[in-house]
């Protein structure tokens, strides 16, 4: 058996001690401070991931559209004959690719007028990961011949306007001649990304706008592509970018709607600070606390040293005693961290403004693996700062230590 772990196992500490109070001390700001660090980054991964696929659901990874300087909503056409929509399945990393195309009109209501855009998308559009925005009704029936005369608006249109599922409008398009299209409420969608989608995004069948641009089923305003892995976008970038056109531009969703994802990166790095002022704090009372239990076992340390063991053994000893209270406060630090990420993914207690953070309360975005990372983080961080104090051992002389009161 172990020496050191075996003094370690037998040194007890008497509840009531100022010992005892320390210890507790200790195990408490590990438990804490480790289920601070797991709301943490549980709370963040809920945010980015909730964030990233309602943008994502609606403007894919990429866009590929006609090179232009224009400034206007309705991009150019472009024809899809392209290996891109025919062939998917030949660029590596590219999941999905579906057509859009936009339009720009106004909604006339019996005392408001509002300016939307009509998206149009076909039946190429990915359905699934767009439901999770859906809150009343269902998306587009695609008519077999000619085009869907649904429509899927947002709830903010829809209370602006006074629209309910299954009401009708009339949306009056910009162009030479203008023309209006009497149109049925199918759907209500969600997203809480105002600035973006449900202030002037309406969802439409495309062929309503190749329709009134005169365009043959071949044309659309650009191609939405989804990506397998999105760590890999640049590279999936370059290998599309080989084999089109030069006339084409690709462009990445993060970098159209660059705010959103800064706000996730600032959020990112704040998690990081709290997790190294969360590490120095804990290091500062682990520090603390051994040097304490040095001072209270010294005559114990001068005992040892006379009967002959080395500084190594000694100081085994703290280390031993200072990872049995780590072991401790991680233990209880996941169960209350992971306890409290529990009751808010189940119960949602705590709310949010919408307005202000995309989404109506605090997401949970479980990852084991950035639990388990945190973990050993602690663990071993702790477990070398407890090297500094227990060196204090080697300067202890065992004739001073052994008088010590």
């Amino acid at each position: 058996m172990n020496l050191s772990y075996f003094i370690s196992s037998r040194t007890r500490v008497q509840q009531g001690s100022f010992s005892s109070a320390i210890h507790k001390i200790a195990v408490a700001s590990i438990a804490i401070g480790l289920a601070a660090a797991i709301v943490s980054f549980l709370v963040f991964n809920g945010f980015e991931k909730t964030v990233k696929e309602k943008v994502f659901s609606f403007s894919a990874h990429l866009q590929v559209n006609q090179m232009s300087l224009s400034n206007s909503t309705e991009e150019p056409w472009f024809s899809t004959n392209i290996d891109l929509y025919n062939h998917p399945e030949t660029f590596d990393n590219v999941a999905h690719v579906q057509e859009y195309a936009h339009k720009a009109g106004l909604i006339k209501g019996k005392q408001e007028v509002l300016g939307v855009v009509l998206k149009g998308v076909g039946r190429s559009f990915d359905q699934r990961r767009f439901q999770e925005s859906m809150v009343e009704g269902s998306f587009i029936n695609f008519s077999d011949s000619g085009y869907s005369r649904e429509v899927v608006i947002s709830r903010q249109i829809a209370n602006k306007m006074n629209l309910a599922v299954g009401d009708r409008m009339i949306i009056h398009f910009f162009q030479n001649p203008p023309r209006f299209r009497n149109l049925k409420v199918s759907g209500i969608y969600e997203t809480n990304l105002s600035d973006y989608y449900d202030s002037k995004i309406i969802l439409g069948d495309i062929g309503l706008i190749r329709r009134l641009n005169d365009w043959p089923d071949s044309l659309a305003g650009g191609l939405q592509v989804y990506v397998k892995d999105d760590t890999r976008i640049d590279e999936t970038v370059e290998t599309i970018g080989e084999r089109m056109d030069f006339d084409l531009l690709i462009e990445k969703t993060s970098d159209k709607f660059y705010q959103v994802f800064e706000w996730l990166q600032l959020i990112s790095r704040q998690v990081k600070i709290l997790l190294a002022i969360i590490l120095i704090v804990v290091c500062v009372n682990m520090i603390s606390v051994v040097l304490i239990m040095v001072m209270e076992r010294t005559p114990m340390i001068g005992t040892l040293k006379a009967l002959g063991a080395p500084n190594r053994l000694v100081r085994s000893v703290f280390i031993y005693q200072g990872i049995h209270l780590i072991v401790r406060g991680l233990v209880l630090g996941n169960v209350i961290g992971l306890g409290l990420c529990f009751l808010q993914y189940q119960f949602k207690i705590i709310k949010l403004n919408p307005h202000n953070y995309y989404m109506s309360y605090v997401p949970i975005g479980w990852d084991w693996l950035a639990v388990g990372l945190l973990n050993l983080l602690v663990f071993g961080t702790v477990a070398l700062v407890l090297m500094l104090p227990s060196g204090f051992v080697s300067r202890i002389n065992p004739i001073k230590a052994i008088r010590f009161d």
